[in-house]
């Protein structure tokens, strides 16, 4: 309230300075001469005129937005959702999309008991998809909400209540009761271009009916988020801020093309790179939320990655097409299966796999139940593993799989006790550094004990190398033999390591000597 006051405030000193600048007449500006400006004075009246045509909309483009936007602005919503927010110690709350936010509740005010939290307020977009209340927008706009009011073009307020939402695509339904409302459809048939114009309507900052114009800006951007691993966002320019969330992207015939999601800013406002879920994403999943379905996906129960440039060599593949298998989850379907951390997976039912985001999608297709046939290379060999698809678990569920053990000591007192292997001191697993690192049972290999120098400083005490080149570590003897043979290659040793936050692959950069 306090900055709102202050911008009135000057806003009022302005508008009085202006106003006794006209009713003054003329303000006589220091060493300010009269006389025309590069020869012109007067009145000016522009005109195109004929060497303006270079620069005419072509033909398509449009002259203004303004018919577009009042054909479909009735049909897009603000969103207003309570959450209820666990308190946190020493006066911060974590709210969602802003995070930990330091507050001072007044004394004997505020909503909610102390095992009830703190209620917090957000807002975001939304749109008619149906004539009778089906709304569009994203889950995290609605995600844990308590209460859901819905304001119309109109003014009017309605509540909603949550149909159905997926994580997984961040897109949810919501439903108010009435009929007759105005509507707008997506379009499934023709795909947009780089380079066509889209029109962005939403709430940014509360500020509900406001449109933005500009064009589509790249495709198939999917890599943005892991929770959201099925979707190819379309970039587009066209302004996107906090409060845009979950509001329709229109072409310039009024169609939805995307639904408004993300922006990529590293301020929190727009710079011109936002990013909207695709209406060939949308519709079907938004068409069976509609109906009271639960959209359910096939499940590996494996952490994937992309194959480096520098891994193809090390791992003895041909190229860069695969999914490298970083974990397995414990009891998942892929470790029942036979699947293997280390494993490449280069085909899924018979057709290739291109890299860890198609595996991804291809698996989520399936459904629970189904046999799923990877052709994987394992130890420099190809052989086939059948894994029975189980169900996808929510996103939270996903997040807590094989959760985060401590973060590892060095060896206290004195030099780590080891061997000199690739620029790394390592031991022999034992129970002793098991203990001392809090290393998982299921966690095998040979412990680094000693940090590592040069280019290897971010091997730490405590990590574990479980794979040199293409096989498993079960004694320092593997490891050296690796580091040999990658020297007689003339490259780094391809190694899987695990560290207190997961696997992770890497290549080890040999030094000349040891």
């Amino acid at each position: 309230m306090m900055k709102r006051k202050e911008f009135m405030l000057g806003a009022v000193a302005g508008l009085a300075f202006a106003a006794a600048a006209t009713a003054g007449g003329v303000i006589d500006w220091p060493a300010a001469n009269a006389g025309p400006v590069a020869g012109v004075s007067g009145r000016l009246a522009p005109s195109a005129g004929a060497a303006g045509l270079a620069f005419a909309p072509p033909q398509g483009a449009p002259l203004s937005f303004a018919d577009i936007f009042q054909q479909v602005a009735p049909a897009v919503v603000q969103i207003d959702v309570k959450t209820r927010v666990a308190a946190r110690p020493q006066g911060f709350i974590q709210i969602p999309g802003l995070g930990a936010v330091p507050v001072q509740p007044p004394s004997g005010e505020g909503e909610g008991g102390e095992d009830e939290g703190t209620t917090a307020l957000g807002s975001g977009s939304g749109f008619f998809i149906s004539a009778d209340g089906y709304i569009v927008t994203n889950n995290h706009v609605v995600a844990d909400a308590v209460e859901i009011t819905v304001k119309l073009a109109d003014a009017r307020e309605l509540t909603a209540r949550v149909v159905g939402r997926d994580e997984s695509t961040d897109l949810a339904v919501l439903k108010v009761d009435g009929s007759d409302f105005p509507y707008v459809s997506f379009e499934e048939t023709a795909q947009p271009r780089v380079g066509d114009w889209v029109i962005a309507v939403g709430n940014p900052f509360g500020l509900g009916g406001t449109a933005t114009a500009g064009i589509v800006s790249a495709q198939g951007r999917n890599q943005l988020d892991n929770s959201t691993p099925y979707t190819d966002y379309i970039q587009i320019d066209a302004a996107i801020n906090r409060g845009n969330s979950g509001g329709p992207t229109f072409d310039i015939y009024g169609r939805v093309i995307g639904v408004n999601s993300a922006i990529y800013s590293p301020t929190g406002g727009s710079v011109g790179i936002g990013f909207a879920i695709p209406a060939s994403v949308a519709k079907p999943i938004t068409d069976r939320l509609m109906r009271g379905e639960t959209i359910e996906r096939g499940y590996l129960g494996v952490q994937i990655g992309p194959i480096d440039r520098e891994w193809v060599g090390p791992l003895g593949l041909q190229s860069r097409e695969g999914a490298y298998v970083v974990s397995v989850t414990p009891g998942g379907p892929a470790e029942r299966g036979g699947l293997q951390q280390g494993d490449v997976v280069l085909t899924l039912n018979g057709q290739k796999v291109t890299d860890s985001n198609d595996l991804t999608r291809r698996v989520g297709q399936a459904r629970p139940g189904d046999n799923l046939r990877l052709e994987v290379v394992r130890d420099g060999r190809r052989q086939t593993i059948n894994v029975r698809s189980g169900t996808r678990p929510s996103v939270a569920e996903l997040n807590n799989e094989g959760g985060a053990a401590p973060g590892a000591e060095p060896t206290p007192g004195g030099a780590a006790a080891g061997s000199a292997v690739g620029g790394l001191t390592v031991a022999p697993m034992s129970p002793t550094l098991r203990q001392r690192y809090e290393i998982p049972a299921n966690v095998n290999g040979v412990v680094i004990t000693q940090q590592g120098r040069g280019d290897n400083r971010a091997y730490q005490p405590g990590f574990v190398i479980m794979r040199a080149g293409q096989r498993a570590v079960t004694s320092v003897a593997d490891f050296q033999a690796a580091v040999e043979a990658a020297r007689r290659a003339g490259t780094g040793v391809f190694v899987l390591v695990w560290t207190p936050q997961g696997n992770v692959p890497t290549v080890l950069e040999l030094p000349e000597s040891e």
